[in-house]
């Protein structure tokens, strides 16, 4: 992957750990503006605004946001293996990524919270975009990105 979808990549791996920062953030009140708000995205502002003040939810977020910081770093040394191993990593990576997509998403939507379904729908098409844009599912697509 080169040039504008590795720009695009890179910059995908940057907001999902954005958003692990975010929530990690929820650990604490000083930090849980991000995490309020989102919550208030999702849920319609439908929740208890004391949400917040139960400890295993502040425990959860925060642990939601380490795994996702986590996720992220992961992501930005899959990806560079991707490139540099061709379309079979791309084309695990790009499962993981799916796996990941339907059982949030269903989870989501299982248990009231659809918008947060949408919210995945977006990240995933922000990664299938440079990966089928720049062709590196193909086989042959190795040899064109090196």
């Amino acid at each position: 992957m080169t040039g504008f979808w590795k720009s695009w990549m890179t910059i995908w791996c940057w907001m999902t750990l954005g958003f692990g920062v975010l929530f990690a953030g929820a650990a604490t009140p000083a930090t849980d503006a991000g995490a309020r708000l989102f919550f208030d995205i999702v849920d319609g502002a439908r929740h208890d605004p004391a949400l917040f003040d139960d400890p295993a939810m502040r425990f959860a977020q925060g642990l939601i946001g380490a795994i996702m910081i986590g996720w992220a770093m992961t992501l930005f040394t899959a990806v560079r293996a991707a490139d540099l191993a061709g379309p079979a990593v791309w084309r695990g990576l790009t499962g993981a990524v799916i796996v990941w997509y339907a059982i949030d998403s269903a989870i989501s939507v299982g248990t009231g919270f659809p918008i947060n379904a949408v919210t995945n729908t977006l990240f995933v098409a922000g990664f299938l975009a440079p990966v089928v844009g720049s062709g590196v599912l193909r086989a042959h697509a190795r040899a064109a990105t090196a």
